[in-house]
């Protein structure tokens, strides 16, 4: 099965669970953010990925120069921990680690996340690489990613429980699109998934024909 097989399996089975009231404004301001048209404003194929120094789960600082320095990157942005949906795509992720080193590649992800959040995903999910914290999403925005919920979604996130105020470290409404980049090691985008339908993530098959396909 597919990362995206299984996101949609997920769907089918959480919907059913979502108030009708709140899934309602989930839908609504889906719609509106697609139409919205900021994924393709967001950087893409040739552009010169912006240079970041961030901090890991462990507080140690890691920038994108260093990463560069022993390969190409491959460098994700997810939502957060509370998201279900961010959780399958990094478990697949780890999944295809190995693959993604045996081409001379790393694998970073970046969150808006406190540190302390991202250690304790890092535990649940033993996840073998770097899990970033970009607290108010500034990285974020220099990709063209970030935006701020609605104040309704906020709402509906609010009680399901997220506390975003809490794990965005007084952000709680700023996230980024997901998306994924293959970064050449001249800081160039070789590759780029970019999706405002967060229920929609880059296939681990297609980031390795990305950096198969890097010269």
């Amino acid at each position: 099965m597919s990362l995206n097989d299984e996101l949609a399996a997920f769907l089918r089975t959480r919907s059913g669970e979502i108030p009708a009231a709140a899934r309602k404004v989930m839908e609504r301001t889906d719609r509106e953010h697609a139409a919205s048209g900021q994924a393709g404003r967001a950087l893409n194929v040739g552009a010169t990925a912006p240079r970041f120094s961030l901090p890991a789960a462990n507080g140690t600082a890691v920038t994108l120069d260093a990463l560069l320095t022993d390969g190409p990157v491959v460098l994700t942005f997810y939502r957060g921990a509370w998201c279900p949906f961010c959780n399958l795509a990094l478990h697949a992720l780890q999944q295809q680690l190995g693959e993604i080193t045996a081409r001379g590649a790393q694998l970073v992800a970046v969150s808006p996340q406190i540190p302390d959040e991202s250690l304790t995903l890092t535990e649940k999910h033993d996840l073998a690489f770097p899990v970033l914290s970009d607290i108010g999403s500034d990285t974020a925005k220099q990709y063209g990613l970030s935006f701020d919920l609605p104040e309704d979604l906020a709402a509906v996130y609010d009680s399901f429980g997220f506390d975003l105020q809490r794990v965005n470290g007084g952000h709680p409404h700023t996230l980024p699109i997901p998306a994924t980049y293959v970064i050449d090691r001249d800081a160039t985008i070789r590759w780029a998934f970019v999706d405002t339908d967060y229920k929609t993530r880059a296939e681990p098959s297609d980031i390795l024909a990305a950096l198969d396909g890097l010269t």
